[in-house]
């Protein structure tokens, strides 16, 4: 039976993280896996004024129990 219900989404964001630097940001892919195993998908990034990339933006699917 088909449900008129707009799906529910939890949201998470992370900083990647520096390198050495601390200017640089290490790749984050290992931690992006880990977190799409967990069913996050990373929808967004948001950015410095002036460069950069501050926050990466996850969501997944909230399933009613």
């Amino acid at each position: 039976m088909a449900t008129d219900r707009p799906p529910k989404w939890e949201y998470k964001s992370i900083e990647p993280s520096k390198g050495l630097t601390k200017r640089e940001v290490v790749d984050p892919t290992a931690e992006l896996n880990e977190l799409g195993a967990e069913g996050w998908e990373l929808t967004a990034t948001l950015s410095y004024d002036k460069g950069g990339t501050k926050l990466l933006v996850l969501k997944r699917p909230v399933y009613d129990e």
